[in-house]
């Protein structure tokens, strides 16, 4: 890659903050720009942008390879399995070079007399940016309600289409979290609406077909500015509710859906550290309840006793090594999902007490449950994936668990499972716990004496767990003799409630030291060679890269930090800003001092120091309703007066997305082409 050219230099304009008796200076605070307006900043990213492009162009061929191969991998005319919901089947397609798909529904599973229900690239043509949110079908099956973002804020605009008729109704909700609840009456809906500076739901509306917004009834406000709002229905569509959610507390108020006029209330006292999930069926509510059970319990009540916990029947209890993620309810089963030493599992249970176990092949695998919209059904759908096996979507009977496979992914070319192999280990790191680790090859192009190129990756945190999945975009990768690898730092719930307990707040340093210490344990092993490895992660994943980077660099030939959280502690101390005052439960709030130091002890921005740091592409999107785009940007403008070696810098901004990237099935692909051909072109010298 040709390294003559001279990168951006930005101003410095000392911005000094004082907390706790201690001085930071920022030079590089004035590139925030909340309206994202400013000439200097932009001209700035745009500078940028062409640095990077101009940087990359040695590769610009392999880059189009890139894409091409990932692009020629995916069946261009898809279809999703049709599900049934009510009277209809729901489906949608995509076809040629279309973006976006098309969402239909039919009387039956054939689909024989399919009606057009949305064509999202009809909406998204005018638009640089387009993300179709929520679709809510309304109970008398007449009416769709629909959101749209079209800059990647995730600041909805709500719109309602009769399916009769085909025609737009004049209703229109904007500023909306993106979801839509209908009432059973098909001319009620509820939304939240967002506080457009930190882009937090705090609100609930009510709205009532052929009346404009300026009327709709506020009907909750929430004041703890630390929950997260969503919507739902009851599965046995009884109730909607309003779900609240913080780090470590959950609270739910429900209101009668045949009712909407009626108040929300509270279905039990909010208690801090009481996180649950619920759902009604029936007469009986059933709790995933963290109450006296780190890893939660299955739980049942009537109304009558779902305010009093000690009249709650135990119908699954609290396991030291088994953590129970979730339930689905049907009139003949109930379906849990657990996971035990890093494996999901699916376990069938009924009313009577027996249960079952669904079964599946790989050593190691992702699983999830499907959409199951009919809790009359006789069957559960399965989504299944492994980082061998294609997508996957099973049926199976819930009175006997027998497999109908419904589709898999076809993956174009020349893909053949047998051609590659992965592998689960267990990694002892620096303070004795076992880190697990997921990591794929091609057979052919492995060989276990440290030769290989290896991309290792993380997140590691919000007990998000980043499970073996099959990407077909990641062959590129294997192909061309790269091992790859996942690792399930703590942070996740990998290995249970405490497992995240322990990569957050006072312990997040525990993240950072578990990533490196299996980086080095690859190499040891002979997966990796030790000057051939990169890491990539995004968002707090990013965060990831940053502190890593800080305290290993000499372990990487390569980062790739996408829309980063690197200026942790300032961006903590601003309750202005997205994802601030609902997030100290997971990073801590630096308004303690305690806490204050221990975010300073790793937070990336502050601990850039002179020193050799490995290659790093970063990118962003100007948009980025999460991670504001001024906190990649000050970070490789800092990183740049700071480091002392000749390695590539490279910021990439997209001026029309948002934290998820590009819109489309096809455009992202060029994000992931640019990022591939980073780390191939540092190899090639």
């Amino acid at each position: 890659m040709t390294k003559t050219l001279t990168p951006p230099v930005a101003k410095k304009v000392p911005h000094t903050m004082t907390h706790h008796q201690h001085q930071r200076t920022d030079n590089y605070y004035w590139m925030r720009d909340d309206n994202r307006q400013d000439a200097q900043i932009l001209d700035h990213l745009h500078a940028e942008n062409a640095y990077c492009e101009a940087l990359m162009n040695d590769h610009k061929t392999l880059q189009d390879q890139l894409f091409e191969e990932m692009k020629g991998r995916i069946v261009k005319d898809d279809s999703t399995v049709p599900v049934k919901d009510g009277r209809f089947w729901y489906m949608s397609e995509v076809s040629g070079d279309d973006e976006y798909a098309r969402h239909y529904r039919g009387c039956d599973e054939a689909m024989s007399d399919k009606q057009l229900l949305l064509d999202v690239n009809q909406l998204a043509e005018a638009y640089e940016f387009f993300e179709l949110g929520d679709m809510a079908v309304s109970p008398n099956d007449s009416l769709l309600a629909y959101s749209e973002d079209i800059d990647g804020r995730r600041i909805y605009t709500v719109r309602f289409k009769d399916l009769q008729s085909g025609e737009m109704l004049p209703d229109v909700l904007t500023e909306t979290e993106g979801e839509v609840v209908w009432a059973n009456d098909s001319k009620t809906v509820f939304y939240v609406r967002k506080d457009l500076q930190t882009l937090l739901g705090y609100q609930v509306y009510r709205h009532v077909l052929g009346t404009p917004q300026s009327d709709d009834q506020l009907v909750y406000e929430e004041q703890d500015r630390q929950f997260y709002m969503g919507l739902g229905k009851s599965r046995d569509e009884s109730e909607i509710y309003i779900h609240l959610a913080a780090t470590e507390t959950t609270d739910i108020l429900a209101l009668s859906a045949d009712e909407p006029l009626g108040e929300f209330t509270p279905l039990l006292a909010r208690t801090p550290g009481h996180e649950y999930g619920l759902d009604k069926l029936g007469e009986y509510y059933y709790l995933v309840s963290n109450r006296e059970a780190k890893n939660f319990r299955l739980l049942r009540a009537t109304k009558e006793t779902l305010s009093e916990p000690e009249q709650w029947q135990e119908l699954i209890a609290h396991r030291e090594h088994v953590l129970l993620e979730g339930m689905e309810l049907f009139h003949s089963h109930y379906v849990v999902t657990e996971r035990e030493l890093g494996q999901i599992r699916f376990v069938v249970h009924d009313y009577s007490g027996s249960s079952y176990q669904l079964k599946f092949d790989d050593a190691c695998f992702y699983a999830g449950l499907g959409y199951n919209p009919e809790p009359e059904a006789e069957t559960v759908r399965v989504y299944y994936s492994s980082l061998t096996t294609p997508s996957s979507i099973y049926d199976f009977t819930l009175a006997g668990g027998k497999k109908t496979l419904k589709k898999q992914q076809r993956v174009l070319g020349e893909f053949n499972a047998e051609h590659y192999a992965s592998e689960r280990l267990h990694i002892r790191v620096r303070d004795g716990v076992e880190v697990p680790v997921s990591l794929v090859y091609r057979k052919d192009r492995f060989n276990k004496d440290g030769t290989n190129p290896l991309l290792q990756y993380g997140y590691g945190a919000y007990g998000i767990t980043i499970d073996p999945n099959f990407s077909s975009n990641t062959l590129s990768l294997l192909d061309r003799g790269f091992v790859y690898a996942i690792a399930h730092i703590r942070g996740s719930e990998m290995l249970g409630r405490h497992w995240y307990e322990q990569g957050k707040k006072a312990h997040k340093q525990n993240s950072f030291n578990d990533f490196e210490d299996v980086t080095r344990a690859l190499v040891e092993q002979g997966y990796g060679a030790a000057d051939k490895i990169f890491a990539s992660g995004g968002s707090a994943g990013g965060l990831l890269m940053g502190a890593v980077v800080n305290q290993a660099p000499e372990l990487y030939r390569g980062i790739g930090c996408h829309v980063p959280f690197l200026d942790v502690l300032t961006t903590m101390l601003d309750e202005s800003i997205p994802l601030t005052t609902n997030e100290y439960d997971e990073w801590g709030n630096p308004n303690d001092e305690a806490d204050y130091h221990t975010i300073l002890a790793y937070s990336p921005y502050d601990n850039l120091r002179a020193a050799d740091y490995p290659n790093i592409l970063v990118t962003t999107g100007l948009h980025d309703s999460q991670v504001q785009y001024w906190e990649p940007m000050k970070w490789v403008a800092k990183l740049r007066e700071l480091k002392t070696d000749s390695n590539l810098l490279l910021f990439k901004t997209d001026m029309d997305a948002g934290h998820g990237g590009a819109s489309g099935r096809f455009k992202s692909l060029h994000e992931k082409a640019l990022e591939m051909a980073f780390f191939i072109g540092l190899l090639e010298g």
